[in-house]
């Protein structure tokens, strides 16, 4: 009988809390992060609302290669945060993009094509009934 260890066990890195986002993100093994790729797995921990520090980036790169984070170089630590800032920016901008929809029907111009009787007559502010009919002058 196997068990499943958890994922602190076999990811170098990755700690208690780490553990428990990757988890909830459906990571559970080394072999699920290589498959995905540490920044896509960075990423999903955003997107499923936890906000992990690049420390996070940092360890699933380290695991992803097998190796501790601290030997990640300077440069490889540059290209990680250029990455992940340019993946927020396309969210944030693709967000800004998508607005809900709205029944916004403009008002039509009278045309020559269609008569003027085409549209409807507007209802006077001071007139109760709602009806359009002027009323008849007061007799002196």
């Amino acid at each position: 009988m196997t068990t499943d260890k958890p994922v602190a066990d076999k990811l170098l890195n990755i700690g208690p809390k780490s553990y428990a986002w990757l988890k909830q993100v459906g990571i559970r093994t080394s072999e699920d992060l290589k498959r995905l790729g540490a920044m896509e797995v960075f990423m999903k921990v955003k997107k499923a609302g936890f906000r992990p520090s690049l420390n996070l980036l940092y360890a699933l790169a380290g695991a992803e290669q097998e190796r501790h984070w601290n030997t990640l170089t300077a440069e490889e630590k540059n290209a990680l945060v250029v990455e992940a800032s340019a993946r927020d920016a396309a969210i944030k901008h693709a967000k800004k993009m998508i607005t809900p929809a709205r029944d916004v029907t403009p008002p039509r111009e009278p045309s020559e094509e269609a008569p003027e009787s085409a549209f409807a007559e507007p209802v006077l502010f001071d007139d109760p009934s709602g009806t359009t009919e002027a009323a008849e002058p007061a007799q002196e």
